[in-house]
Parts: C-alpha cells; structure tokens; sequence
C-alpha cells in the first residue's frame, strides 16, 4: 500500500526561455529517471526528454505539456517521495497547456531568470496558479548569466506578484563564478562537484558571507514569526539561530501551502547548481494530495459541493484534462482524486453516462508508456483507447460527482484555411477534428455564406505550429488566406423600437408586435456574449409562452451583427409591450418580431466596431528603444510603461491586434534580431472612425460580390 503522504504532483511553468524544460532535464537526471543529460537545443542533436516531438526539438520550445513521474530521496531526512511532474510551454499561445496542467496539479515550481525576473508570462502564470490556487515554490534560474541578481528578483516577487518572498538560500558567488548556495535554515554552505553535479558537498558558510547569512537568516525568522507564536518569542528575544529546525520546516510548509508565503530557492539548472535542494524544498513544503482541497459536483443533490477525499478506499473519482490523439488511439490522461482504478475496471463517463472498460492503464514518461495495473488517489495517469473529451469525470459509478471545469481563454486570432489538392480533403477533416478535440482554444468553423473553413486560435505561433502539424503528421499541404482579427459589434446609446409582424396567406397568418428598448452594457475584459434580457410586460399585453420566444429572436440577432457580421457584445434588451393574435400569434411570429425589432434598434443605437487590444511586452538593448517605440507608435499603439537595467529596455504597450501582425519579422530588423517580445489578450476597445468605416465598406464591396 502507497504513502500518500509521500507523494507529489507539481508543474513546472515560467516564461519564455527561463529554463524550464532545462531543469526538469535536471530532475530526471538526479531522480535516476534518466542516465544522460541532453540540452533543449544541444549540438548532439537529441533534445530534451520532455521535448518529445520533433517540432518542439527543432524550434527548441516546449509546445504540449508532458507529464512523468520521478522518485526523489531527501538529502538530510532520506525519506523516498514520488513526484508526478508537468513540464509546461511558457508561451501564452499555448496558454490552454497550462490551464489544464495547474487544474489537476497539487503544487508548483515557479521558474524566474536571475536577469530578468518577473516578466510578462511570469505574470499570467502566477494568475493562473491563484485561479486554481496551487501553492507555488519559486526557483530562481540562470544565476550564472551575465547581471544575475536573485535577492533583487526576490524584491521583484513582492512588487510585481504581490506575493510575500521567504528566501530560503543565498548564492555562493554570482555569474561565472556561482559555486553553490547557503541554506539559511541548516546555516552551511552547499557545494555541487563532480562532472554533472552529483556531489553534493555540505562545508561551512565562507568567512566573506558570514554577514549575508546571518542578515538573511533573520528575514527568514521574521518570516516566520508572523505564523508561530514561538518562532516570534525567540525572534523577539534576539534568538534567531536558537529555533528548531523542524519548527521553521513545518511553519513555512502550513504557510506556504496556505498561499501566505512563497519559499525562493536559487542556482542554475545548466551548471547543475541547486537542483537537489529544491527537491528537497518540494518535498518539505509543497502539500501531498491529503493537503489539498478538491471539490466536486454532486449531480443528484442538485450541484451541491461536496469535498473529496484522498484515499483509495473511497467510490473513484477521476478527471481527464488532456487528450492526445495518435496512430493507435486515443491516449487520455486523468488525475485520481479518489478510489482506485484497475485493468479491467468498469468506469462511467459523467457527461455522456456510458460505462466504458479500461483497457490499458499506463504511466507516463514524455512519450514513452509504462505499464501499469492500477493507479490510487493523487495519481496521475494515462488511459489508452478510451473516446471523451477535455474535462471529462469518469466515476465506478457508485457516486454521481463532476469535477468543475477548467478556465478556457477565447482564442484572439483566425485564419482561413483550404488544402491545395482535392485528395487531401479527408486528411485536413481528419487532423482539424483530432486538433480540436485535443486543444479547447484550438476551434474550427465554416462560414456560412463563403463555405470556407477557418481556424481560430491563440496568436499566430499557436496557428502556425498546427498548420506545420497538418503537414508533417497528415501530410495535407494547405493554403492559408490572410489573418483574421476576431472583432466584435457593440452600440453606444438607447434606443427604442415597436415592430409588428403580420403575415397573411390563407388560413392562418402570423401576428406578433413587440415594443421595447435596447440599451448598452459595459463589455468587461474577454467576457464574450454579453447579453441580458428583461420582461418588463405587464396586463398580458405578450402571453408568458410567448416571452421566451423575443428572447430567442434577439439572441439569434447576437451571432451576426450588421456592421460587419461579427458577434454583437455588451446589449440590454428590454420588452415593454406588445400586443398578441389568439389565432394567428405563434412562436415563430415573436422570434421574427424581435429579430427584426432588433435591427431596427440596433441601427439608430449608434453602432461600433470593437478590436481585440493585446497587451505586448518588448525587451530591447537600450540602444534601439526610439526605433521600437516609434515603431509602436505607428501601430496605434500605446506606450503603457518603460523600464530599464542593465543596458535592457523592457516596454509594456497595449497594441490593437490587427497591427501585429508580421510584427516578429519587423522587430528583428529594427533590432539586429536582438529583441524580442511577448503579447497577449488583453481587453475589446473601440475602432477609430476611419478604420470603422473601412472595415464597412469592406464587408458591403464582400457581400455584394457574393451576391
């Protein structure tokens, strides 16, 4: 029987290039899961274990999650513990990656660069762990690099996250001459020797540091003394070297896994310094699955939450948060929250109530499959051959519970998409429906009036990879039209509108008046669809049967708004009155009444065109910072903020997304392809007139050529 207690399943998300997939390359090689260490873009060509496909080798960025499991003995305690690992991609065009990662995931290593700190990406990944609100350690990486500063990135912690930094170690030398770390609560000095840093070699702290320590050491105390009114005796008296270890262990696990503190632990994973103490520090204070709360639904007492429990001895419960699709199957992955799964077991799917069998239950290593028989509580595991989609429950059955969803983002950016030869038409079918089922930001549609299917997604990378993808697993050669920006439609003022809809063709006709109002509601953030409906008729004046039928009608004219034809945002429509037929009034009379009251409405109320804003980090040598800004500038953009060190600008803009595109290409001609920039979604803002009136006379030039 497992010691769930010993047990550990954390993710592993930073951004862009902080070193990530390097470090977890460390993990395996010093858990003994792999025997050799292998670069993200090294000479011998091989990759990273986690970069398992060959995209993300060549382009040398990790775009899928991969999940495998390690076995770590504690340096000072030797207590053996199985970690569970996620290695996730730091681009936001893959931000569905991490979602689904951190919603199943009991802990966290944050990765942060010792230059650079916390960047744009670091920012939405730590959102995205208080979202799911996963405990998080901070590994501060590359202290190697030329400007390495971990203390001030720990500073960095508290002013941009807002979390409150408890640094556990300071460097042994900074930059090239980074020998190891201090750990403030053992007070000696950790060296790493041998050819990959296996050596771990415990001396005392150097005479030069001795101050340092001893100044670190009491933030710590002072740290802690906020939750334990012991440490805070001994801290008062002057005491801080006189305090048991395990009491500072355990203060700074509850705190920690209370999301109060944020241990900061230091080195880099390149030179193989510091890996094994913050093994350690994942095992002291990051929370085993026992620690963690996990709420599920109970579908038969109306949704009520009921709070699961981690024991295997419990009806199962289990979530599958990724799919990937190959050659032989399916392969989902699920997390165990409790009960056991077997071989062989009968298992129900919560959203369609089919019972399906598991067939094949394995454990995951990048790509590579181990075999199992069963899998308890705080598991995470693969199932081979089983059809569901992304956020599926599966339950023996006994318990009707559905675990909550996970967050997912509206993508920003569309493509139209056609394959070059006609052959290749069932291959394109067969790669977009594997593709979607796969990545919920990853959608596909067909334009009803041009029949042309077009692609949505997170950002042009995010497209890109996929349609690389098509070409390579499906060997479908497509086409691709120019980007599309996903705009909306919203209004500006009130306005009123009475229609009435009478038709009259022997027998029976149709009637139906309605009179109302429709008003404009702020459009927050991405909140896509916002739309309300209130019934203001009194008297009887509509039958309540027919109510439902104008909100039908009006929320049929939310799809397509006349402006454009993009999705309409931000409406209030009230009905104040109308008038009814007892023979020729029906459903169909109402929804055509509101439907083209609506238009009539949407007309006079001032219409506008919303465009998706994204908020775009550049980090450039100082010495081009006029060119990028002016560059900025001429997009519509605007400059929100600067900031520089250590001869590095880092400009934050909100830029309209239409102007961003071919913007990677610009900025590395501007730059001496020194430069380099992340951008994400940040809010709908309105069109300038000019280009409002464009894009009309745009849709109309489209419209009339079709007809």
């Amino acid at each position: 029987m497992k010691n769930i207690a010993t047990h550990r399943n954390i993710g592993i998300s930073a951004h862009i290039d902080s070193g990530k997939t390097t470090l977890t390359e460390r993990i395996l090689y010093f858990t003994k899961r792999i025997h050799a260490i292998h670069e993200v873009r090294g000479k011998d060509g091989v990759g990273a274990t986690m970069d398992s496909m060959e995209l993300e080798r060549e382009r040398g960025i990790t775009i899928q999650s991969a999940a495998t499991f390690a076995s770590w003995t504690h340096t000072k305690s030797g207590e053996a513990d199985t970690i569970n690992i996620i290695d996730t991609p730091g681009h936001v065009d893959f931000t569905i990656e991490v979602e689904r990662s951190l919603r199943v995931l009991d802990g966290a290593i944050l990765v942060l660069t010792g230059v650079e700190g916390v960047q744009s990406q670091s920012i939405t990944v730590d959102r995205q762990m208080r979202r799911y609100k996963v405990p998080r350690v901070v590994f501060v990486n590359k202290c190697d690099r030329s400007g390495a500063n971990p203390l001030r990135v720990a500073v960095m912690l508290k002013e941009k996250l807002n979390h409150k930094p408890c640094v556990m170690q300071i460097p042994i030398g900074l930059e090239d001459q980074l020998k190891g770390v201090v750990d403030l609560i053992e007070m000696k000095a950790y060296y790493f020797e041998g050819e990959n840093g296996d050596d771990m070699i415990e001396k005392d702290i150097p005479e030069e540091l001795q101050a340092q320590a001893q100044e670190y050491r009491e933030k710590l105390i002072d740290c802690c003394a906020d939750y334990c009114d012991e440490i805070m005796e001994k801290a008062m008296e002057g005491e801080y070297m006189d305090i048991d270890k395990a009491l500072i262990k355990s203060t700074i696990r509850k705190a920690t896994i209370s999301l109060e503190i944020t241990p900061v632990f230091m080195g880099s994973a390149h030179k193989n310094i510091g890996v094994q103490k913050l093994l350690d520090g994942v095992i002291d204070y990051l929370p085993n699955p026992t620690e963690v709360e996990n709420k599920a639904l109970d579908v038969d007492n109306n949704e009520a939450e009921v709070i699961l429990k981690s024991e295997d001895n419990e009806p199962l419960v289990c979530y599958a948060f990724k799919l990937v699709n190959d050659r032989y199957g399916q392969l989902t992955y699920i997390r165990v929250y409790q009960g056991t799964i077997k071989k062989g077991d009968a298992i129900v799917n919560m959203a369609t109530g089919k019972k399906v069998s598991v067939g094949r239950l394995v454990r995951m290593h990048a790509d590579e499959m181990v075999d199992i028989t069963e899998a308890g509580a705080g598991d995470i595991v693969a199932l081979f051959g089983i059809d569901c989609a992304s956020g599926t429950t599966f339950t023996d059955g006994k318990s009707h519970y559905n675990m909550t969803s996970m967050h997912v983002p509206n993508p920003v950016i569309e493509l139209v998409i056609e394959a070059k030869n006609r052959d290749d038409l069932e291959n394109l079918s067969k790669a977009l429906n594997r593709f979607t089922k796969e990545d919920p930001t990853f959608q596909v549609e067909v334009d009803k009036e041009s029949g042309q299917t077009i692609i949505k997604g997170m950002g042009e990378l995010h497209l890109d990879v996929y349609i690389e993808r098509m070409r390579r697993e499906y060997k479908v050669d497509v086409q691709t039209g120019a980007p599309q920006v996903a705009y909306r439609e919203t209004i500006t003022r009130e306005s009123k509108f009475e229609y009435t809809h009478k038709k009259q063709t022997g027998g029976s006709g149709q009637f139906a008046k309605v009179l109302g109002i429709m008003r404009p509601m702020a459009v927050e953030g991405d909140s896509e669809k916002v739309y309300n409906f209130v019934n203001s008729v009194v008297g009887g004046r509509i039958p309540k049967e027919y109510i439902p039928s104008c909100d039908k009608g009006f929320q049929s004219c939310m799809e397509a708004g006349s402006l454009i034809g993009f999705p309409v945002v931000g409406i209030e429509m009230e009905v104040t009155d109308g008038a009814f037929h007892p023979v020729d009034s029906s459903d169909m009379a109402f929804q055509i009444a509101a439907r083209m009251g609506f238009r009539e409405a949407f007309e006079k109320a001032g219409a506008q065109i919303l465009e998706p804003i994204m908020k775009v980090e550049i980090q450039t040598p100082t010495e081009f910072q006029g060119s990028v800004v002016g560059n900025v500038s001429q997009r519509r953009g605007n400059i929100v903020g600067t900031s520089e060190e250590l001869g590095m600008t880092t400009i934050t803009a909100e830029v309209p997304l239409s102007e961003m595109f071919g913007y990677a290409t610009d900025l590395r001609s501007m730059t001496q392809g020194k430069a380099e920039f992340t951008m994400e979604f940040c809010k709908y803002a309105p069109v300038p007139r000019n280009i409002q009136e464009e894009l009309i006379k745009k849709y109309g030039d489209k419209a009339r050529a079709r007809a």
